[in-house]
């Protein structure tokens, strides 16, 4: 902890390069002094070059500029010294050449009330009123008679010295504070915003929480129970047992649709406005295709479903699934062979959806490891459906989907209760 206290009190020069043009434009303006020689009245005031009065001239804006360079870190003690120094000249060699002075007096103001973390009122008056004092020793040493003008004078440079730069400094240090402030504030907001965000967040996952508990307890506990039956009734009413499961594959399919809905809620905004592809989504699909450059006839059987009526939305999207795959199944192994969805139904309860593609005109391209139509035919089982596929008597592929007419789950009768237990 010691070598940081150690480096505070050893700061390294906030302004050398300011102070070094302060210093330089001073010397500059010393030297330009006798071309005025042969225009001012006043020069036989000005110093000699060489002479006593010139290098003491030197050595006090030499001191003054490199005081300058400590102005930021200590101003309460730089900037009453910038105007103490010249007193020394005043005293020993007073002139028109005193006022190259006020040169450092300015940028020390300037650079003291510009970039303060607290600014240096007692050393403001302390260097105005040294600034009046040493202009008025330089005006009584040089010789004015008038007292009184040498005074007025004196305190009106004064003002000018300190209070110019002291107005510039304070407007560029409001718009300095000015600016850190809205940035606070953004940042402020920003945090608050954040806050909410997260807030929101954490109400939607006690949401998401609730509603899971829900499902669970209200469907899962049902399956429970139905299984519970099924158990005992499957020897001792087996019509009631086959009741009894299809209200558990109705029920799990509640689930699911519960799960999907609770599932679209976590979707971001452009997927969420997106609606679950149903069978009429299908010919939008084939559209899509035949842009690609698909030859493909959509072919719907009179008396099919429309907007896929009878069938849940877990089955209309596995049966739009099942069009999109094997449509890009055909593409892939049979580029350029005519293809056909056909939809039919309800016959018999059933709902069929069928997709050919007539034999490649080429060696196939490739050959994939079957999993797609695994998934499809999982697909498929998980609503009461089933999945059959293979070649066609013309070198063709067929894939065809079978899908069950739903019942509401309001017309299913209940479970028959539970036999007695007997001890």
């Amino acid at each position: 902890m010691s070598r940081p206290v150690q480096a505070s009190r050893r700061p390294v020069p906030l302004h050398p390069v300011t102070a070094a043009v302060c210093g330089l434009v001073s010397i500059a303006m010393l030297l330009a002094l006798p071309a005025v020689a042969g225009t001012d009245p006043d020069a036989h005031a000005l110093p000699r070059p060489g002479g006593a009065g010139w290098w003491t001239m030197v050595a006090v804006l030499v001191l003054q500029a490199t005081a300058l360079a400590w102005v930021r870190r200590f101003p309460a003690t730089v900037l009453p010294g910038l105007a103490a120094v010249p007193l020394v000249l005043a005293w020993v060699a007073p002139g028109a050449a005193f006022s190259l002075t006020a040169v450092a007096e300015l940028a020390g103001v300037f650079l003291a009330v510009a970039h303060p973390a607290r600014r240096p009122w007692i050393a403001l008056v302390a260097t105005a009123l040294l600034l009046a004092t040493g202009q008025f020793l330089n005006e009584v040493r040089g010789g004015t008679s008038d007292i009184a003008a040498a005074a007025t004078g004196a305190l009106l440079q004064a003002l000018v010295v300190v209070g110019l730069p002291l107005l510039l400094g304070l407007a560029i240090a409001g718009q300095r504070e000015a600016r850190e402030a809205r940035d606070q504030e953004v940042q402020a907001l920003r945090r608050e915003q954040d806050a909410l965000l997260q807030a929101a967040v954490s109400r939607q996952r006690v949401a998401m929480s609730r509603e899971l508990h829900d499902i669970a307890a209200h469907h899962m506990s049902g399956i429970a129970l139905m299984a519970a039956a099924m158990d005992g009734q499957i020897d001792a009413d087996p019509a009631a047992a086959k009741r009894s499961a299809r209200q558990v594959r109705e029920q799990s399919r509640a689930v699911l649709d519960d799960l999907r809905r609770l599932v679209g809620l976590l979707r971001e905004d452009a997927d969420a406005a997106r609606p679950v592809e149903t069978l009429d989504a299908v010919s939008a699909l084939v559209e899509t295709r035949r842009a690609a450059g698909l030859e493909i006839d959509l072919v719907v059987l009179a008396g099919s479903p429309g907007s896929g009526a009878g069938l849940g939305p877990l089955a209309q999207l596995v049966a739009y699934r099942m069009v999109q795959e094997s449509l890009a199944n055909a593409a892939a192994h049979a580029p350029g062979a005519p293809c056909a969805v056909e939809i039919g139904g309800p016959h018999g309860g059933r709902v069929t959806i069928a997709v050919r593609n007539g034999a490649a005109a080429g060696p196939d391209p490739g050959r994939g490891g079957g999993f797609g139509l695994v998934g499809m035919a999982e697909r498929a089982q998980l609503v009461g459906g089933e999945l059959t596929y293979g070649a066609t008597t013309d070198g063709g592929w067929e894939v065809r989907l079978t899908l069950p007419v739903e019942a509401p789950i309001s017309t299913m009768r209940a479970p028959a209760p539970l036999p007695e237990a007997h001890a």
